[in-house]
């Protein structure tokens, strides 16, 4: 782990209007201890009140210290993260997963919009992670169950995954993945039009979209624009051509790209 920035001062932590009271879970004594030292000497505003090897440890400190966050690593013995997760009738605190491995259960992550950190933790990523924590704690937590319940079934089923959480600039937006007519890119955020008019200002970029929705359904077009193929109304022939979406809205489809949508929309 890279320690590429200053470390707080006590003095700055006790001048902080809100401590987050956070629990540590990893099965690894080590890297508990290192997370908890990084917190305390990198992380301003952090308040360490506990730590768990197991996820029915996790349950009984979780529930004894009620805490605004969890560092949580998802694979453990006798359990994983998720499988603590399903312990709590409704979650209420922010969650950031951390692992060492980066498998299937990072996509499904995405699906959620939860944060989630690759070991070892990079300390530029977790101040992020943290200041992302303390946004959300200046509003009222909104849709945190609806997070979790999308993360549990792009578990259970990553090919009928029904809904995605879209990070904005207001917070999280939960949509019916099928509602999604088209993605374009606007430099580093996504713009997502939905079936009913609405529009999204997405925090994720196009090529983030591009990797989590499915290629079955979702096909990049251009290099600015990613559609659903269900919403197609019409192709237009073209050097490239154009595709007229259930909106009505003209995308266009650049040249390399235009055999492969054809291909689609002829078979």
């Amino acid at each position: 782990m890279e320690l590429n920035c200053y470390p707080v001062f006590e003095a700055e932590i006790k001048q902080s209007e809100h401590m987050i009271k956070t629990v540590v879970v990893d099965d690894e004594k080590k890297g508990r201890e290192l997370l908890v030292k990084v917190l305390q000497n990198y992380c301003n505003g952090i308040e360490v009140v506990g730590q768990a090897e197991t996820a029915n440890q996790a349950y009984e400190v979780i529930s004894a210290t009620k805490p605004d966050l969890v560092f949580l690593d998802i694979e453990m013995p006798n359990g994983t993260g998720f499988d603590l997760l399903k312990m709590f009738p409704e979650v209420w605190f922010n969650i950031v997963f951390t692992t060492a491995y980066d498998h299937y259960a990072i996509k499904a992550i995405k699906y959620s919009a939860i944060d989630y950190l690759l070991k070892p933790i990079d300390i530029d990523e977790l101040q992020e992670a943290v200041a992302k924590v303390k946004d959300k704690a200046k509003e009222e937590a909104k849709g945190q169950h609806q997070n979790i319940d999308i993360l549990l079934s792009a578990l259970t089923n990553s090919t009928q995954v029904k809904k995605i959480a879209i990070p904005d600039q207001e917070g999280v937006a939960i949509v019916e993945i099928g509602d999604i007519v088209r993605c374009q890119a606007d430099s580093n955020y996504t713009l997502i039009y939905l079936k009913d008019g609405r529009k999204i200002v997405s925090t994720k970029t196009l090529k983030e979209y591009n990797n989590l929705l499915d290629e079955g359904t979702f096909m990049r077009v251009h290099n600015s624009f990613l559609i659903n193929i269900n919403h197609i109304k019409k192709y237009i022939k073209g050097d490239g051509g154009q595709v007229v979406m259930s909106d009505d809205s003209i995308v266009e489809v650049s040249r390399r790209r235009k055999n492969d949508l054809l291909e689609v929309l002829t078979h």
